[in-house]
């Protein structure tokens, strides 16, 4: 589970690394928080606090994003 999380975060980190993938778009944004959330899950399971709090943290940031492009679609 924390494999696919971190595979997750990476995969959309390097997909906009090469511009394949723009930062600013749901796609993004789902990968990020689908992925962190995993990444955060797995780490409440080992107990390891630090990268609960980093993991969760970026949880919030992704969904706080996802939701802003979900809002920002529906003016268009």
């Amino acid at each position: 589970m924390g494999s696919t999380g971190v595979l997750l975060l990476l995969m959309a980190f390097l997909l906009n690394l090469f511009e394949i993938l723009a930062y600013d778009t749901k796609t993004y944004a789902t990968l990020n928080l689908v992925g962190a959330g995993l990444s955060c899950y797995a780490s409440v399971l080992i107990d390891y606090m630090p990268f609960v709090i980093l993991e969760g943290t970026w949880v919030f940031v992704a969904f706080a994003g996802l939701i802003r492009l979900l809002k920002n679609s529906g003016r268009n």
